[in-house]
């Protein structure tokens, strides 16, 4: 199941993930956090390689790399992209040290159940094999939880594994993404119910297989510790999901044995306009921050 190396990497290797995948969706809040407005470009095209130009400054900082970095999430376009004349996840890898992940959800389907499920993925096979050739250790998939809704949180999670399974067939880690969102009222409840049917599906997988749990901070300090703990889990991540870096990190300090996951929060303070030394600097802070959180409390 991937790279020995990259397998021990990613069960007990200290720091956390970053989470570079941001799609078609979120590309331009990302690239307007980045001081890029929608009026400076024009159409996916030029969208899709402005925000590659901010990935690949990021990656190719001298700041970044796996003394804090253990893997990276990138987008499918990215996979297909270079980083200084190198495939991505070949760069990513071999000059960094940092385990190449591929996000390979399309999207969210319509909200019903308290839930949104993802879209059909057209074309898994081929991406899966794509994603094996081009030296992805793992995948990540994201579904949204937006209440406390008992059979919507089951398809959910039902819809996971199901993905997972394919993953696992293809050699591959799947980071199963189930995410709460952090302004529901029910949010504490609807922890308590993922969690539940996150281990039963845990159960379900097969002898040697092991999969990624990234999920939001939860209400509870240490609700998901048992996962941590789990044999079939190789790590639980926590996304930011909306929270500052500041409130996420505080948040993350105190749930033992979680790595952060971050997106957003890892590119808070970054510009399009700020000189490479005051880019480097924001950045080498954030990696910094996020890092100690991610490493205290240890089990």
């Amino acid at each position: 199941m991937g790279d020995q190396v990259q397998t021990e990497r990613m069960t007990s290797g200290r720091g956390f993930i970053a989470a570079l995948d941001q799609s078609g969706g979120s590309t331009p809040k990302a690239l307007e956090a980045y001081g890029i407005p929608p009026s400076a470009y024009s159409g996916d095209t030029e969208m899709f390689e402005l925000m590659h130009r901010m990935r690949s400054r990021i990656v190719t900082s001298p700041v970044f790399g796996g003394d804090r970095v253990l893997a990276a999430i990138l987008f499918e376009d990215t996979m297909r992209r270079e980083f200084d004349g190198l495939p991505a996840a070949h760069y990513l890898w071999q000059k960094k040290g940092v385990v190449p992940f591929l996000k390979i959800d399309h999207g969210l389907a319509d909200a019903g159940d308290g839930v949104q499920l993802m879209n059909a993925i057209p074309g898994l096979g081929a991406l899966l094999d794509s994603a094996v050739q081009h030296g992805v250790f793992g995948t990540k998939a994201r579904s949204v939880i937006g209440a406390a809704d008992a059979e919507g949180i089951a398809a959910v999670v039902d819809q996971q594994f199901e993905l997972a399974a394919e993953v696992l067939a293809h050699g591959l880690v799947p980071i199963l993404e189930p995410e709460v969102t952090i302004t529901i009222p029910d949010k504490a409840e609807a922890e308590r119910m993922l969690l539940e049917q996150v281990s039963a599906g845990l159960a379900g997988l097969g002898e040697g297989q092991r999969v990624i749990v990234k999920l939001s901070l939860p209400t509870v300090t240490d609700l998901y510790r048992a996962l941590t703990e789990h044999p079939r889990v190789m790590r639980v991540v926590a996304l930011s999901g909306g929270y500052s870096q500041a409130e996420a990190d505080e948040l993350l300090a105190h749930d033992t044995g979680e790595i952060a996951s971050f997106s957003r929060a890892l590119t808070e303070g970054l510009s399009a306009a700020q000189s490479d030394a005051e880019f480097d600097a924001t950045l080498d802070r954030s990696l910094q921050q996020i890092y100690d959180a991610s490493v205290a409390p240890t089990p």
